[in-house]
């Protein structure tokens, strides 16, 4: 760390002026310059600005250059090259591998000549600090998914209500075709995979199974009830996103943020709490308003046109007027109208429903109506994409082979006194947009995508240094721990926590905040 701490300070620091970095021989030279005008005279206006500038102290045998000393001021010493690397490293275990701006105030109390561009040099070659520091913030584009067709790809998820449980109700279910941003909103009891079933069930047989389902990792949707959707449609593919990865999720975990808003607000509005009687208003103005990725609301990209409530959306006004009964309204609409045939599906229709210069009919009319809004969707879709995965490349450049990166561990799985990131390197990238990367202790068996690892600016290992073994992130978090590993345990006990059942009492811990906070425990 030494060698590479000087190497860098001379290749970037040289050039600048001896107030701020001092070689050893410019050191030694300013030393000898002070002392001669100190036992002689001034004889030109540098010798002035030197006296004003530096003095020199004996400390141990030793001269060093100081601040000239004012009263009742303490001793500033000015630092050669040479010395700068062992100050820097005593102030920072001094602090216990305290941060830039710790480090500045320490050494502004005894150090004149040591910028804040050294200490982060300093900081970035430390492995400990660079371990502890906070991920990169999201926002990391890798692949985009676009899809032409409606039901390519649909996303389930699940909101938790059950702080503020409706009666029976305790979650809500959101489905969300990607295409056309379609969402379909329905109550559940509970999240057991049957009634999730049953739901999904529902809503295949009126809009058909989807390609792909994609979901999290949740239980209630890795289960056989889930998988026996697959005998009733087999072209049915079940996928699940990364575990705690909910990025994977986006596009319906986006969907939910504005569900639990107008939920809220629908509340308000209403004066209830009964949220569940809600849902199938919510469904609608979410379907109806605005997406700025598709460029539609929903509701157009699924059904071609927008939403229509009463006879007034398709009748004029002028007749409504005169209406009183059924036979009145056909008699009204039907009179001096010829009957035409669609040149699409030959069906007759009259000339009030469908376009005449065409001559279709409005099924076909719709048809195509759908189609077309289907179309600029996606395109909507594909200049989205393409915006967010250009702002993402220019703010999270692409990792290259050999780079050194910075992969942040799960609570999960670590202990409190273990640090909160592991050390990689990147071995290659692969054909689908993922990372294979290796640590000290083996290659990680998962391929990790350019959002889930933060670049390193230094070298802290080689593609040499990594061992030709498979291991997974806990095994290489256990092998860098100076402990036991993972740490992490909580249970969900309803007695009391008495036996050996309980894994918190078995490991010989007390019952935490976050273990069964709804009843009564001995173990705390």
């Amino acid at each position: 760390m030494k060698t590479k701490f000087d190497t860098i300070i001379k290749n970037t620091t040289t050039e600048r002026n001896n107030s701020t970095f001092l070689l050893k021989e410019k050191y030694d030279s300013l030393i000898s310059e002070v002392k001669r005008i100190k036992t002689g005279k001034k004889e030109s206006p540098r010798d002035y600005w030197l006296v004003q500038r530096y003095d020199v102290i004996e400390v141990q045998g030793n001269e060093k250059l100081i601040r000239p000393m004012k009263e009742n001021s303490d001793i500033i010493f000015y630092v050669h090259d040479e010395e700068l690397y062992d100050i820097l490293l005593n102030i920072h275990l001094s602090i216990g591998h305290g941060g830039r701006d710790r480090m500045m105030y320490e050494l502004k109390k005894k150090y004149k000549n040591i910028t804040q561009s050294n200490v982060k040099i300093f900081l970035n070659l430390c492995e400990s600090c660079v371990k502890k520091q906070k991920s990169e913030k999201k926002g990391i584009v890798t692949n985009p998914m676009i899809f032409s067709e409606l039901n390519s790809r649909c996303q389930l998820d699940l909101i938790d209500y059950q702080s503020q449980a409706d009666g029976e109700y305790k979650f809500v279910l959101v489905y969300q075709d990607h295409l056309t941003k379609f969402c379909i909103i329905k109550p559940l009891k509970s999240k057991r995979a049957e009634e999730v079933a049953y739901c999904l069930i529902d809503i295949f047989t009126v809009f058909g199974a989807p390609s792909v389902l994609q979901s999290d990792n949740g239980r209630e949707f890795r289960n056989q009830t889930i998988d026996s959707l697959k005998e009733m449609w087999p072209e049915l593919s079940i996928i699940h996103g990364k575990p705690r990865h909910s990025q994977s999720q986006g596009s319906v975990e986006r969907a939910n943020q504005d569900i639990e808003n107008m939920i809220i607000t629908w509340m308000k509005d209403n004066n209830t709490t009964k949220w569940s009687e809600g849902l199938r208003f919510i469904q609608f103005m979410k379907n109806k308003a605005f997406h700025r990725g598709i460029g539609r609301s929903p509701y157009e990209a699924m059904f071609g046109c927008s939403p229509k409530v009463g006879i007034s959306s398709n009748t004029p006004d002028n007749i409504l007027k005169v209406l009183n009964t059924d036979k009145s309204l056909n008699n009204k609409i039907n009179k001096d109208l010829e009957k035409n045939n669609c040149k699409i599906c030959k069906h007759i229709f009259m000339e009030n429903e469908g376009n005449t210069e065409e001559e279709l009919c409005q099924l076909c009319i719709n048809k195509e109506n759908i189609s077309n809004k289907r179309e600029e969707a996606k395109k909507c879709l594909e200049r989205q994409a393409k915006r967010m995965k250009l702002q993402s490349d220019m703010s999270h450049p692409p990792a290259l082979q050999g780079c050194n990166v910075r992969i942040k561990i799960p609570d999960v799985d670590r202990s409190k006194c273990d640090p909160q990131s592991i050390i990689a390197i990147v071995l290659e990238k692969t054909t689908d947009g993922f990372y294979r990367l290796g640590t000290k202790y083996g290659i990680l068996k998962q391929h990790y995508a350019r959002s889930q690892f933060s670049l390193c600016t230094e070298k802290f290992i080689t593609l040499s240094d990594v061992p030709d073994v498979d291991i997974c992130l806990r095994k290489a978090s256990e092998s860098q721990s100076l402990g036991n590993g993972q740490g992490f345990f909580k249970c969900t006990c309803q007695q009391k926590c008495t036996t050996k059942r309980c894994i918190c009492l078995k490991n010989n811990l007390l019952c935490n905040s976050k273990c069964h906070p709804k009843s009564s425990c001995t173990n705390k």
